[in-house]
Parts: structure tokens; C-alpha cells; sequence
């Protein structure tokens, strides 16, 4: 019996093909090459089997995989609102307008328009930090955990920097605390237990060596029961009287209450200042509702410790994230404009109707055969932060009698745009929260799409 695998087109064959060498008029020759070998090599692997919908589908669909950029927008139907996996906060229209200013041109990243010379990318957001939260000086960062290695390598390299059993978090993607440590060349010094740690541990453990007392703020978790630890205020009074430094990593950056919207327990970036820690580190792109940046504000000279060591240029921010984190904080000026503006802080505060109404108008547009309901449900507020809070929220729940829940997900997620809904019980559903408003007619359709394969 002849090997199907015999029968298969050479690859000059199928890009003679019209409709096949058609694309290359609108895609690179290499491209379609590149599809056209790729859907053999397929073929092949399949024992030779024909692709069912024929070659010149079979090459067109895959170019277009290919060609389509592997970052793209989804549509985020978990109610999860700083979804990590999801590019954590959206921005607000003003910081997207800045990044594409400074985009589009060249910029003052690195002048000076009053000296006519060279000047310093850490001078941007700099002015603001300190208005808003009345610290002497601020410097940003690529990211929060190039925040911390650079405070700690700046403060604490060939010493000692003393923390708590109970602080030495993971922050995710496997990124430790201990780990940061070591890298910055600081030696770790654990005091306390796991539960419970005293000002006494902390005391007992500074030596001559002792360069930093951390406190890290323990923002993906909640420890409950028999714990005991020593407060940001307290570690900063005793790194003071021991002629150390002390840095609080804060984590998530809020810079308003959000206590009157049932969101408490989570410290602000005023709190951590006023504590008197002389470096306080948090994210840009979590409750601050800002781009991924690492934001350090402190004393002058714990900044011009950070400025000038040698790992800054490493982790330094580019003008994109400089342009769109400043259109972000000069909302702040107007707490109640940032909280209308900031999509983080408007999603977190959304009136629980108006999420309703924004549910309703997504299960009439949803077609009749997938059962779609509106039903009370739960979101998260995601990022590491207000692990236990649970928002109220509306679900749009489809139960397809002909598909399965795995599935229509699967369906979901793989559409065009695509859209992340869960699983709840035996039903998909979609958190309105995250689902914004001018995403619901798009939402709609996709989920049409998806019910009809």
C-alpha cells in the first residue's frame, strides 16, 4: 500500500496555486512560505490525511495566525478586575494620549528645555510624587520588584537587612523575597516565626552589620488567628535609634480610601509615608491604576542612594512608562475626577446598578439558544490586593443545552477578539464589572460566535 504521505504537494506546488500565491500581495513571500511548509509538515504528522477544509484554507488560516501579533486585547469577562495575566490596570484615556504623544516624536526624556542641555529621565513624575504625598524626594523604576532590588542593593548591599519569617512572601511568578535579597547582595536575616513577630525580634537581631529593617506588606494573603506583628511605625523608630535604614515594600500603591466602597484593610501610600519609613516601595500598575513602573519615595538621601547605584540604569522606566504614569497621577489632584477617570478605581466603585444595567444590555444581546441569565454574583479585586474582599457584582450565565461549559470557554477564549469568561458550577459566565461598555455589543457577537462554532 503507497504511503499517503508520498501523495503530499511540494511546497513550490501549493504557492502556485492562484489563491495561495495571491497572498503574497498582501503578506512577506516569506510568510506564506512559512505557512505553506508548516501545513505540510501538519499533513504529515497526521499520516497524511488532506486538511478537511482543503490546502488553500488550510495555508490561508494558518498565515493569518501567523501574521497576527501574539499581544492583543481581550475582552476580560472574569470579574477579576487587576487580573495579572490580563496586563493588571487599564489605563486611562489620558495616559494612553501621552504615550502616544511621546511615541510619535521625539521627547524631552533625557533634556532639559530651560538649560539647553542634557537632563535626567528621573526628574519626570518626580515633581508629582512629591506633591501628592509630601515626601522629599521620589524616583521611578521599569517595575516593583526592581524597586525593592535596587532599595535594598543601594541600602543594604555587603550588610544585613532583618525581616520577618511571616514577610518572606512570594509575589508571584515565582519571585521571592529571599531571593531578591540574595540577588542585591544584602545577607538576609529572618527573626520571629512564621505567625508571630515582636519589636524585641527585630532589636535583638541589629548588629554592627545591620543596614536595612524591612517590613514587607503582605498583600496576596491574610494571616489569621494566634499572629503578632510589628508595625511599619514601630520598625522605623527602632532602624532610626540603631542607625539603619528602614524600607517598606507597600505592594500595591493605593493612593485613596476606598473604605466608604467596602474596601478596607489594605494601607495607602500615606499611610506607609507617614510612618517615617525612609524608602517606601509599591507598583504602578495596581490599585494606583497606572502603567507597570516601580515607584520609590523617600528621605533625599535614601533616593540619592537609589539615584546613583549602579543598578538604576538596569531597571531604569522608559518614556512610555513615564509619560502615561504622570497623565496618572496628575488626575490624582482631583481625587474624585481620579476615581471617575482611573478605570481601576471606577471599576472597584461602580455602583452595583449600573453594573446591573451594563448585565442586562449584555443578556439581551446574547442569542436565545444560550439560555443567558443575569444573576447575582462575586468579583475579585485581583493584583495581590484585598485578598479576602469579595465585590457584589451581576453575572451573565449561559447554559447552552448542546455545549458544555469546557468547551464554550475554550470557544470563548479562542474567538476573534477574544473573550475570558469562567466557570461557575455547571455554567460559563460573564462578570459585568470587567466588561466595559462600549465591549458589550463586541461580547455579544462573540458569544454568538462561539454557540455557533
Amino acid at each position: 500500500m503507497t504511503d499517503p504521505r508520498r501523495q503530499l504537494p511540494a511546497v513550490d506546488a501549493l504557492l502556485g496555486e492562484p489563491d495561495i500565491a495571491g497572498l503574497v500581495g498582501t503578506h512577506p513571500r516569506s510568510l506564506v512560505v512559512r505557512a505553506v511548509r508548516e501545513t505540510i509538515e501538519a499533513a504529515r504528522a497526521d499520516g497524511g490525511t488532506v486538511p478537511a477544509e482543503g490546502w488553500v484554507a488550510a495555508v490561508r488560516a494558518r498565515v493569518e495566525r501567523l501574521a497576527a501579533p501574539s499581544l492583543e486585547p481581550v475582552i476580560n469577562g472574569t470579574g477579576v478586575v487587576l487580573h495579572t495575566n490580563l496586563g493588571r490596570a487599564l489605563l486611562p484615556a489620558v495616559a494612553v494620549a501621552a504615550m502616544t504623544r511621546v511615541a510619535s516624536g521625539y521627547s524631552t526624556l533625557e533634556y532639559d528645555i530651560g538649560r539647553g542641555a542634557r537632563g535626567s529621565r528621573h526628574a519626570h513624575c518626580r515633581g508629582l510624587l512629591r506633591e501628592l504625598t509630601g515626601v522629599e524626594d521620589a524616583l521611578v523604576v521599569n517595575n516593583a520588584a526592581g524597586a525593592l532590588l535596587l532599595a535594598l542593593s543601594a541600602l543594604a548591599r555587603g550588610g544585613e537587612a532583618v525581616v520577618s519569617r511571616g514577610e518572606l512572601v512570594e509575589i508571584g511568578g515565582s519571585f521571592r523575597i529571599p531571593d531578591i535579597l540574595a540577588r542585591s547582595g544584602a545577607t538576609l536575616v529572618e527573626v520571629g516565626t512564621t505567625n508571630r513577630t515582636h519589636l524585641d525580634d527585630y532589636a535583638q537581631a541589629v548588629t554592627l552589620s545591620t543596614r536595612v529593617l524591612l517590613k514587607v506588606h503582605r498583600s496576596n494573603f491574610r494571616v489569621t488567628g494566634f499572629t503578632a506583628e510589628v508595625g511599619a511605625p514601630e520598625l522605623a523608630r527602632l532602624a532610626k535609634a540603631s542607625s539603619a535604614a528602614s524600607l517598606y515594600d507597600l505592594g500595591s500603591g493605593l493612593l485613596v480610601d476606598l473604605s466608604p466602597w467596602g474596601l478596607a484593610g489594605e494601607p495607602t501610600v500615606h499611610d506607609a509615608v507617614a510612618s517615617g519609613a525612609d524608602l517606601v516601595v509599591f507598583s504602578g500598575d495596581k490599585l494606583l491604576g497606572g502603567p507597570q513602573a516601580g515607584i520609590l519615595l523617600g528621605t533625599r538621601a535614601a533616593i540619592a542612594a537609589c539615584r546613583t547605584d549602579p543598578l538604576a540604569r538596569a531597571v531604569r522606566a522608559d518614556k512610555f512608562t513615564l509619560a502615561a504614569l504622570e497623565a496618572t497621577l496628575a488626575l490624582y489632584r482631583d481625587p474624585d475626577g481620579a476615581r471617575r477617570e482611573i478605570p481601576v478605581l471606577r471599576m472597584l466603585t461602580e455602583d452595583i446598578e449600573e453594573i446591573r444595567r451594563r448585565g442586562e444590555a449584555l443578556k439581551k444581546a446574547v442569542p436565545a439558544p444560550a439560555q443567558a441569565e443575569l444573576a447575582p454574583g462575586t468579583s475579585e479585586v485581583g493584583g495581590g490586593s484585598f485578598p479576602e474582599v469579595q465585590l457584589q457584582t451581576w453575572l451573565v450565565t449561559l447554559n447552552p443545552r448542546s455545549l458544555a461549559p469546557g468547551p464554550l470557554v475554550e470557544r470563548l477564549r479562542l474567538g476573534r477578539p477574544p473573550v475570558i469568561a469562567r466557570i461557575t458550577g455547571d455554567r460559563v459566565t460573564l462578570d459585568a464589572r470587567t466588561i466595559l461598555p462600549d465591549q458589550v455589543d463586541t461580547a455579544a457577537r462573540a458569544v454568538a460566535a462561539a454557540l455557533h462554532g
